[in-house]
């Protein structure tokens, strides 16, 4: 059976990073590669549930594949993470905690905001 491993942490702490290095062998999936246009971030506020939808969807296609998947995006609220739970699948949520510039030039305070607004997961 397919596995999903949750990757979730703030702008800047390594969760694509993490992502490629320990599990190379899953298919990467996160909202910002629906920002990618030929190599290029082109970040669109307006379209930010429509990139969580596409990665989801991404991820389940991929999943019902057999393929194992890696889901890294910050999910900051324990809700972000339920679609992704309730798929079915094996999952275990794991936290990114390096502290490297963020890659999109989230600003400082916005980072900050996210930081407080963190919430704790662990499965019942």
């Amino acid at each position: 059976m397919s596995e999903m491993i949750i990757i979730r942490g703030l702008p800047g702490s390594g969760k694509t990073t993490m992502a490629k290095q320990i599990y190379s062998e899953h298919v990467l999936c996160e909202a910002d590669q629906f920002f990618e246009v030929n190599g290029v971030y082109c970040y669109d506020p307006a379209k930010i549930r429509e990139a969580h939808k596409w990665c989801q969807k991404k991820a389940y296609k991929e999943l019902k594949k057999g393929n194992d998947v890696v889901v890294a995006n910050t999910f900051v609220r324990v809700w972000e993470m339920k679609p992704y739970l309730d798929m079915g699948f094996k999952v275990q949520v794991m936290v990114a905690t390096g502290n490297f510039k963020s890659i999109h030039q989230v600003p400082g305070n916005v980072v900050r905001r996210m930081r407080d607004q963190f919430e704790d997961y662990s499965k019942k």
